[in-house]
């Protein structure tokens, strides 16, 4: 999930969540063996932090913060530690790093770690986000998916689900529980670590923008084909089919085309009193637009109230040059969206909307 392209100077960011006892930290410990020059920021929850001290040696900056969730208590803090890491690196005080993994709590939700990494302007002219990488335990993730709506939350804005534990669980749960998260975000690759080992290469650069072929692949990362499609067309308030996920009917995950160009003043207003009023329920949102008077097309994106600014691409990734969104969406009608957004774009052509 990626806010931007990403020039080689931007320090790419993982942010690595998942529920109590995931294996966050096994799963960290692997990656700093493989990528030394990372720097680390770990979020504890009580005011002892324990968790950093399990952490083998790495050769690139630690940097904690305890007494509370990332969140919510300590969220204020990421951004002075992101450049206190950057300008003591930068001054030979702190060994130089080139990418930054942000581990957080268990019962932490991404979306205002996101909201700092993208809207905090010294940090976004600095650092790029550059995935969200989600652990699942194969063993208690379905009990946790029925409990926790936390747990859902850290699965729907995932761009990789890794499954931990998958040894010591049946081969039936891990499949229920693969179609599970398939349901719940279906663009998210679901990968398995054993004890922790996974090839780095599957889990970093899984935004839009691959910081090391410097391209933008939009399909691989929109994945319209996978959601369900949702029409105007249907009864509002009509809830959409979830194929087997009958536990997570709260959350609806679905795509939408527009064929004409679309007004941009008309579909960012709509995106934003959205966002404004029902920024809880958008988990996740993705979109490559087709917009009246451009000729490339604007990739939009966005994590509950968190609205990335718009990227316009250089080229339209195919022939196909319709407007596609896929949403991830709890307690919300679905058809609700489309709705909205073809009657902005409808009012404004119409002269009932002022730019």
């Amino acid at each position: 999930m990626t806010n931007t392209p990403t020039p080689p100077a931007l320090i790419p960011v993982t942010l690595l969540t998942g529920f109590l006892g995931s294996g966050k930290t096994t799963l960290l410990n692997h990656l700093i063996q493989q990528l030394p020059r990372t720097a680390i920021i770990m979020n504890e929850f009580g005011e002892i932090g324990l968790d950093h001290q399990l952490l083998q040696k790495s050769d690139g900056p630690l940097a904690l913060l305890q007494g509370g969730c990332i969140c919510c208590s300590v969220v204020g803090s990421l951004s002075p530690t992101l450049k206190n890491l950057f300008m003591a690196a930068k001054s030979g005080d702190l060994p130089q790093f080139e990418r930054v993994i942000i581990e957080t709590t268990g019962i932490a939700d991404p979306a205002p770690v996101l909201d700092t990494l993208i809207n905090d302007r010294w940090i976004a002219a600095r650092f790029v986000l550059n995935s969200v990488v989600t652990t699942v335990d194969a063993v208690l993730g379905e009990q946790q998916l029925d409990s926790y709506f936390e747990a859902v939350k850290q699965v729907a804005v995932a761009d990789r689900l890794v499954l931990t534990k998958t040894d010591l669980a049946s081969v039936p749960m891990v499949d229920a529980l693969r179609s599970r998260l398939a349901a719940l975000n279906p663009a998210a690759p679901i990968l398995a670590a054993d004890h922790g080992t996974i090839d780095p290469a599957l889990i970093l650069n899984a935004g839009l923008y691959n910081p090391q072929t410097k391209i933008s692949d939009v399909n691989e990362w929109l994945k319209l084909s996978r959601y369900r499609p949702v029409t105007t067309a249907s009864v509002l308030g009509k809830p959409v089919a979830q194929g087997d996920a009958v536990h997570d009917d709260r959350i609806r995950s679905f795509s939408m085309t527009f064929d004409e160009p679309l007004e941009w003043d008309a579909i960012h207003a709509a995106l934003q009193m959205l966002l404004w009023k029902a920024g809880k329920s958008v988990l996740r949102m993705k979109a490559i637009v087709n917009l009246k008077g451009k000729p490339r097309p604007t990739v939009l994106h966005a994590v509950g109230h968190v609205f990335s600014p718009p990227v316009e691409l250089p080229e339209w990734p195919d022939d196909n040059h319709q407007s596609r969104f896929v949403f991830i969406v709890a307690d919300l009608a679905a058809d609700l969206v489309p709705k909205m957004l073809k009657d902005f774009n409808d009012a404004y052509g119409a002269g009932k909307l002022s730019a």
